[in-house]
């Protein structure tokens, strides 16, 4: 039919084969498979099986290492190490079996050269060829333990069309590798792009196919974060971080000091530093703000690693109980090593920042501070009080924390605060302003 007597919409109609038995065919097979209903008490219990990627950043973003039949999409902007990161969990995967490289954006030639770059020396299976059906039946012959899409935008399908990169190209193409892997027991990585927003391009239900998402990301530097927003298997809290090098990503297993600047002298004015708690670690991130008259009457905030209302909020309590004005002026926001942060654990750093460059008034070089803070003023209690504590001391740091949790009396906690004027008054000392 040519146009939709409903919608009205031209060739919109495409040809849907039912059964007529009411079955569901098996992949790629075509015999008919009928399910049964089972009660909760009669299935046996199976643990899934886990194994080592070989790199340990990876693993603790996977919840300690890779599924047996798991999905994982990895998404990443382009040149930012996604490729890298898979070849070289191909070349120190542990296990036994064979571990297949499929790519249908780059020659034989091309990953042969990066590979020799990388130093990988296992032998890996490689298939430049981007037809899914000529990857599935290789799949079934090779029967990979590892298997690795590079990437499923590239996917081409002659049952869902003849254009790559469609949704209808992604959904068919990743259920069909995905119903692969369940069925096989391997493990999958799906590499994809993302769009302009950071997210990763081509319908939402890719994410919701798969059992875990990552996301690369970088910040100024040579750092690169691997963060998860979903995992069946582990905690989305957790983040891996690389350096770029000449020779691949190599691990950083110390990051506590990574991303703090290292000065002489006094501070500058509108630096304050705060510990951070990420996955199961701490590390201390430097905030820095300035704060200049408004150009033209109208006051902005420019923020992209810290949300810019959250700052708005903090500059208005600021406002509202220590008397600094901030609706007449323009306020910055960075992070040194353009780490992304959410926890509320810097809502105390980012006033004192904020008050600091507002006043000129500099923080002393072995303070830090910690806290949630309220609408009315409050520094609230946050988690991890302790971990914070001893990370910040280990490093040097005298650290300011709010009052009332067990744990604050650590030597190494400065002093225990219950609202903003006090944080202020125990931070600045006497050049705090009335």
């Amino acid at each position: 039919m040519g146009r939709c007597p409903r919608c009205g919409e031209w060739n919109s109609f495409s040809e849907e084969v039912s059964s007529p038995t009411g079955g569901a065919k098996t992949l790629k097979t075509g015999r008919l498979k009928v399910s049964a209903a089972q009660s909760l008490s009669s299935i046996e219990e199976a643990e899934g099986i886990r194994f080592p990627s070989g790199i340990g950043e990876f693993d603790r973003v996977l919840g300690g290492g890779i599924m047996k039949g798991a999905a994982i999409l990895v998404g990443g902007e382009p040149g930012i190490g996604k490729s890298t990161l898979m070849l070289q969990g191909a070349h120190r995967f542990p296990g036994p079996g064979k571990v297949l490289y499929i790519s249908g954006e780059e020659a034989p030639g091309q990953i042969k050269m990066r590979a020799r770059r990388l130093g990988v020396t296992r032998d890996i299976e490689i298939l430049c060829e981007p037809s899914l059906e000529t990857i599935l039946p290789v799949l079934r012959q090779v029967k990979p333990q590892l298997a690795i899409v590079d990437s499923i935008q590239t996917l081409i399908s002659a049952e869902a069309g003849s254009v790559p990169g469609t949704p209808n190209q992604l959904k068919y193409g990743c259920h069909e590798l995905i119903t692969w892997a369940r069925e096989a027991g391997a493990a999958l990585f799906l590499v994809a792009h993302i769009t302009k927003e950071g997210t990763i391009a081509g319908p939402k239900l890719i994410e919701h196919m798969v059992d875990t998402v990552l996301y690369f990301d970088n910040s100024q530097s040579d750092v690169r974060f691997l963060r998860s927003t979903k995992n069946r298997f582990g905690s989305v809290d957790e983040v891996g971080l690389f350096t770029m090098t000449e020779t691949g990503l190599v691990e950083v297993t110390d990051p506590s000091s990574l991303f703090l600047v290292q000065r002489e002298g006094e501070l500058p004015a509108g630096i304050a530093t705060a510990p951070v708690y990420e996955g199961s670690r701490v590390l201390l991130i430097e905030i820095q703000a300035l704060v200049v008259p408004a150009k033209g009457g109208l006051s902005r905030t420019f923020s992209d690693r810290i949300d810019p209302r959250r700052v708005s909020r903090i500059a208005a309590v600021l406002e509202k109980h220590m008397g600094l004005r901030f609706s007449d002026q323009d306020v910055y926001i960075n992070v040194a090593g353009g780490m992304m942060l959410k926890e509320t654990g810097i809502d105390l750093a980012i006033a004192m920042a904020l008050y600091s460059a507002r006043t000129g008034i500099s923080l002393p070089r072995e303070r830090a501070v910690t806290g949630e803070l309220s609408l009315a003023g409050e520094v609230r209690p946050i988690p991890h009080l302790e971990k914070r504590i001893k990370t910040a001391r280990d490093l040097g740091f005298a650290l300011i924390v709010p009052a009332g949790i067990k744990g604050s009396k650590i030597p190494g906690a400065a002093e225990s605060v219950k609202g903003l004027k006090q944080a202020v008054t125990a931070v600045f000392g006497k050049q705090a302003r009335e």
